[in-house]
């Protein structure tokens, strides 16, 4: 074979494998919900400036809710004029189309609240006062959308609706938060109701659920105003509950993680982290331990092996615990806010606008880098995504593109 034409056959393998090799992100917080990205070769340390800014897109509309990515395309949902759209855009930052969802949520802190889901052809997207809609995701084109409020008798958070729903199979999961309709299992397609739970019969909360998946069982977990849900995802059964502690307040936010027969939760105005262990079977949890003093509200938090990361609402530091004793292990006066991680070290993006590039050393955190984010709008809340060596930071009306890996 000669050689120019073995470069153009390595040429078109290339092109039509590139595509399959890329990662996508398609719903909150990495594609298992645990903040998690897995990505490879990425920088250990950023310049003083931090890393290359390629691109920043303004006009995405209000909101805290994050980017997902597919191998094609960016979508966000963003507030304008009091209604929600979900925005499209290519790779390289350029709009597409915008698609209306419904009314979003205008008070305190006004914004787009949620994530979108992304499943096949298909977008899942919640509007802040509540209206649920399926898309097409090449035209933006409804396919069903139902009413927290109106279908469900849900009744309205304090801030808003927030959850990110979850997909999995031919269901979509979602929480209206009435006395009759709870909790809901949809049919991904059509919108029809599959089943109800009423858990504990209160309001939703702003948690976007997770499953575990056990030999006899899958297990949705979310939270209500107060309480944590374990419910069989088969049927709507309610499995068990868990109060927290704390005022009757709506601000259970922060998605557990299952690892091993143990569930972790991280929340403000209650019990800040807790640690349980899960019957084989599922039905039963047992509380371990807990530390009030880790009461991270909104940011999230990550687990590698024996130790947990997380900030601190009141006290506005970053911790590391021990997980297995519940002990903070370490500080970091790096104010508040999400933690991610990827490639080995932790992305913590504070209610400053700081990023920082943080090394996790077991029972210590290492701030390495640091850089402050200067463009976008308002508040500091989004949680930051990482994909293909892209750090995607959402800034109320910009979502910033950096380059993350040489």
């Amino acid at each position: 074979m000669r050689k120019g034409t073995f470069l153009i056959h390595v040429s078109i393998f290339w092109m039509i494998t590139t595509p399959c090799l890329s990662q996508e992100v398609l719903q909150w917080r990495g594609n298992d919900r645990t903040g998690v990205f897995p990505e490879t070769g990425l920088l250990k340390y950023w310049p003083p400036e931090g890393p290359s800014l390629l691109w920043e897109y303004y006009g995405i509309g209000n909101g805290y809710g994050s980017p997902v990515i597919t191998s094609q395309n960016i979508f966000v949902n963003g507030e304008v004029d009091s209604i929600n759209y979900l925005f499209a855009l290519n790779l390289s930052g350029k709009f597409l189309w915008k698609a209306k969802i419904g009314k979003e949520w205008v008070a305190a802190y006004p914004g787009a609240r949620s994530t979108p889901t992304i499943v096949g052809d298909l977008a899942y997207v919640t509007a802040g006062l509540g209206k649920l809609t399926c898309l097409e995701l090449r035209t933006g084109k409804q396919r069903w959308s139902v009413e927290m409020v109106q279908d469900f008798h849900g009744k309205t958070p304090g801030f808003g609706f927030a959850e990110s729903v979850l997909v999995d199979g031919d269901k979509v999961y979602c929480s209206p938060g009435s006395a009759d309709t709870n909790v809901v299992a949809l049919d991904r397609f059509t919108g029809k109701i599959l089943w109800i739970c009423k858990g504990t019969g209160e309001k939703t909360s702003y948690c976007s659920p997770m499953l575990i998946r056990l030999p006899q069982r899958i297990i949705l977990v979310t939270f209500s105003m107060t309480t944590m849900l374990g419910i069989d995802t088969k049927d709507g059964k309610l499995l068990w509950s868990y109060k927290q502690d704390g005022q009757d307040i709506d601000c259970q936010v922060n998605t557990p993680l299952y690892e091993k027969g143990f569930l972790y939760i991280v929340n403000g105005n209650g019990n800040g982290a807790v640690k349980f262990r899960l019957s084989d079977d599922g039905t039963q949890i047992t509380e371990i331990w807990r530390n009030n003093r880790c009461d991270g509200l909104t940011g999230g938090f990550i687990k590698i092996n024996d130790y947990l990361y997380t900030s601190s609402y009141e006290r506005r530091y970053f911790y590391s615990l021990d997980a297995k004793t519940g002990n903070i292990t370490d500080s970091l006066k790096f104010d508040r806010g999400t933690v991610n991680l990827a490639d080995g070290m932790l992305y913590f993006y504070n209610e400053r606008g700081q990023m920082g590039l943080v090394k996790p050393e077991g029972p210590k955190m290492n701030l390495v880098s640091s850089f402050k984010i200067t463009k976008g709008t308002k508040a500091h809340f989004a949680h930051p995504v990482i994909n293909n060596g892209i750090l995607y930071v959402r800034h109320g009306q910009s979502l910033l593109e950096y380059k993350v890996k040489n």
